[in-house]
């Protein structure tokens, strides 16, 4: 356990040095190197907050209008009858949308039935094996112009319904 947390702690710092010494012996200008991707990604910031911006007010505007609400008093009777507790796919649907209002949501959900119900595991599970799809198309895709993300799209959702399936299919295993 102490191996495991010495080599956590050092990593990255060795990782940086290695790259800076690895440069400097191949002429590359390190630090005139270092500041250029500095100015690069204040850029790239910068950008994207217009991504960012807009993403945040389509959350809003979805869970303040009651559109979440009604679709999930809408679904509600499939899932009971197949065992998906209703609560997580609120969960479910803004994961791929935004990391931090699914970290709130999970964080209401353990709150709400306790980090060791099955509730609180399953919604730490699908923190973990699901993604930020549209964050990531806006966000990235935008800020380097990509305009076609059709097929980008698919495969991220498609992932994401897989890693809700494996998260509902290893909690119920392990937990169940």
């Amino acid at each position: 356990m102490q191996l495991i947390s010495a080599i956590s702690l050092w990593i990255i710092p060795v990782l940086i040095g290695f790259i800076l010494v690895y440069g400097t012996l191949k002429k590359v200008p390190t630090y005139e190197t270092f500041v250029e991707g500095g100015k690069e990604g204040i850029k790239m910031a910068v950008s994207i907050i217009p991504f960012l911006v807009g993403m945040m007010v389509a959350i809003s505007v979805f869970r303040a209008s009651g559109a979440l609400d009604y679709f999930m008093e809408f679904i509600r009777p499939g899932l009971e009858k197949i065992g998906i507790p209703a609560d997580v796919i609120p969960l479910a649907i803004i994961r791929p949308i935004s990391g931090n209002a699914a970290l709130g949501m999970t964080s209401d959900l353990i709150a709400a039935h306790g980090p060791d119900s099955f509730i609180g595991r399953l919604a730490s599970t699908l923190q973990g094996s699901t993604d930020t799809t549209f964050y990531v198309l806006t966000v990235y895709f935008g800020a380097v112009g990509i305009k076609k993300m059709g097929d980008a799209l698919k495969v991220g959702l498609l992932a994401d319904l897989a890693g809700f399936a494996a998260a509902i299919v290893v909690v119920t295993i392990m937990f169940g």
